[in-house]
């Protein structure tokens, strides 16, 4: 055989093989690394907690599983979630986010929005051709994804669109032997998806959005972010995109906004909103974590604070600084403004998975907590405040 022929062979050989690596792997190993859970932050559950945590309403305000290459379902040996480990976390209410883009080496002090790391993922994570170049398209397809895993689910999962809906399923799950479905909601982080266009608002909404953050990790077309360049606050689409927001019933999130944007929502808004997923700087110095001030406008406001999980949230990332920092928010903002926000799957890493969520309702036992304050900020807070602010629905 020939030099040439051996060259040619071992192309035709090559070439395939890194298409299906590329397509098929690449992927996934992203979300294997960006996702990781570090045992070694996690603290034993006592029987007293155990028991105590099965009988929560357990909710959640941010999760990005929707992101990555994997199925929703079934149990998976990377990442954080999935709905069977949701399940066995007994999480009620699990607020699923779709990510339309993320700057190149994200960081939290100054990010450039020229940059876009989601379109390469999108393509090696066989993403209609549709998503590539459209951040309104990567919002829809990560939607339609949650539904294909609530259609495959075996009453696992069930999506909500309104506060009727979830009434009837927290009504199921409290009345039904056997699994407790967890029940989604869908939300967008950043309205950089709406691609500059206010008309596409209504098109999230009509595709299941109920919830949207105005900003991510850089400044959009919508509002300024914690982590931009400018760090400003609402454009004038912006105003319109809050106003319309609150005429159809979209909970408006104000994770990552930065703080000039933060002020100019609460001033606009008539409703309450929401950050879903936070620290405090009390116990945790960040540009994206909220002061005392912030916090007791937000509670003045009837809002929710979303504590998160990761180390940028709460700095050790263990289950006990996440305590540390419910009680600050507590303290602060009044216990029924307070609630989890976990940011799992959010390229973060994380003391657990939504299996070992318990560990938190034992911090909590351990931090002086009382049953009916845990009962509140696992998931009653989240709960009320859903039923008060979706559109009611029949």
């Amino acid at each position: 055989m020939t030099l040439l022929r051996r060259l040619l062979l071992g192309l035709g050989i090559a070439i395939p093989l890194g298409a299906i690596v590329f397509f098929f792997g690449v992927a996934r190993v992203v979300g294997a690394r960006m996702n990781r859970v570090d045992d070694s932050k996690g603290i034993v559950v006592s029987e007293r907690a155990r028991v105590l945590h099965q009988s929560l309403l357990v909710a959640d305000l941010h999760n990005d599983l929707l992101l990555w290459d994997r199925n929703p379902v079934p149990p998976s040996v990377s990442g954080h979630t999935d709905v069977t480990r949701l399940v066995d976390g007994n999480v009620a209410i699990q607020v699923f986010s779709t990510v339309t883009k993320t700057p190149k080496n994200q960081n939290y002090d100054r990010n450039s929005a020229a940059t876009d790391n989601i379109t390469l993922l999108a393509i090696a994570s066989r993403w209609p051709r549709r998503t590539w170049d459209s951040r309104l398209q990567r919002a829809l397809y990560q939607a339609d994804k949650l539904d294909h895993a609530a259609a495959i689910s075996e009453g696992r999962l069930v999506v909500v669109h309104t506060a009727a809906e979830l009434q009837k399923a927290l009504d199921f799950r409290a009345g039904t032997p056997g699994i407790k479905p967890v029940i989604g909601l869908l939300s967008t982080e950043g309205l950089q998806a709406i691609d500059g266009d206010l008309a596409s608002l209504d098109t999230l909404f009509a595709h299941g959005f109920r919830m949207a953050g105005l900003s991510h990790f850089f400044d959009n077309d919508v509002a300024g972010s914690a982590h931009g360049e400018a760090k400003g606050g609402l454009t004038p689409l912006g105003r319109r995109v809050v106003e319309r927001m609150q005429e159809l019933g979209m909970i408006v999130d104000l994770a990552h906004v930065s703080p000039q944007g933060f002020t100019e929502v609460l001033s606009l808004t008539t409703k309450p909103v929401v950050v879903s997923h936070t620290g405090v700087q009390a116990t945790c110095a960040g540009p994206r974590n909220l002061t005392d001030d912030q916090l007791r406008a937000l509670a003045a406001r009837g809002g929710l604070i979303g504590i998160g999980f990761w180390d940028g949230a709460v700095c050790d990332a263990s289950p006990h600084a996440i305590a540390k920092a419910i009680r600050h928010a507590v303290d602060v903002a009044g216990l029924a403004h307070v609630a989890l926000g976990s940011d799992w799957d959010g390229a973060t890493t994380v003391a657990f998975g939504a299996d070992h969520v318990n560990q938190v309702t034992e911090a909590l036992l351990q931090a002086g907590f009382s049953e009916a304050e845990i009962r509140a900020v696992m998931g009653e807070n989240t709960a009320r405040f859903l039923l008060a602010n979706l559109p009611p629905g029949r």
